[in-house]
């Protein structure tokens, strides 16, 4: 008999970056990009951060590719710090709940539609000249639309009554900014945040734990 495959204690820090490897990926990434925005000159800074930002611009010549690239550079290499522990904190959990493939859709179509929506306000700011031309060169980039994401559905896997204080503050974090004049950034956090509440339904069948997919067998 071959006994089921147990997490590994001694090595705490290898199984938690194990059961979220599309978290752990994704920081990866962002830790590199983060890297040469530090390393490069200011005006080629400049470049990679406008062409890789999903702006109106970027977004009517390559949607594709702004709508992805976006998601792995943030605009100030300092808080990659605080990023990779708001990553932990949420979208590992999310993902370790979930499994990998419900949070990249989850986090996905969050990211994707907070972007497009708020684009699509500032884009008819611009029309009804209540924002400046220059705002469709903006720079748009960031992981902060999957954050929000992440934290809204993140709500589900909290029991009563903590899930209730938890929303209330979520709504007050994300809300709040938007209800006092925020920006178009404000807006997207708010979309992103409703998409993850939204998501509710792929919540009801939680992915396993690693650890208790394993079953006995017969050697």
């Amino acid at each position: 008999m071959i006994k089921p495959t147990e997490p590994e204690p001694s090595r705490p820090v290898r199984s938690w970056i194990r059961a979220a490897p599309g978290t752990h990926i994704w920081l990866l990434i962002i830790a590199v990009t983060s890297i040469v925005v530090v390393i490069v000159p200011d005006h080629l800074e400049h470049i990679l951060l406008h062409r890789n930002s999903s702006n109106i611009h970027e977004l009517a010549r390559h949607p594709i590719r702004a709508l992805l690239s976006s998601a792995f550079w943030i605009e100030n290499p300092a808080s990659l710090a605080l990023y990779v522990l708001l990553f932990e904190v949420f979208h590992a959990n999310v993902e370790r709940w979930l499994g990998t493939l419900r949070w990249l859709l989850i986090v996905a179509t969050g990211h994707i539609t907070a972007t497009l929506l708020s684009q699509r306000v500032v884009l008819m700011a611009i029309r009804d000249n209540r924002a400046p031309r220059s705002m469709v060169h903006v720079v748009d980039i960031g992981v902060s639309y999957g954050l929000a994401t992440a934290v809204g559905v993140l709500t589900y896997r909290l029991p009563s009554p903590w899930r209730w204080f938890y929303l209330a503050g979520s709504v007050a974090f994300f809300g709040l900014p938007l209800a006092t004049g925020g920006t178009f950034t404000d807006l997207g956090h708010a979309i992103a945040l409703a998409v993850g509440l939204l998501a509710w339904p792929l919540t009801r069948h939680p992915h396993p734990r690693r650890h208790d997919e394993h079953v006995s067998r017969e050697t």
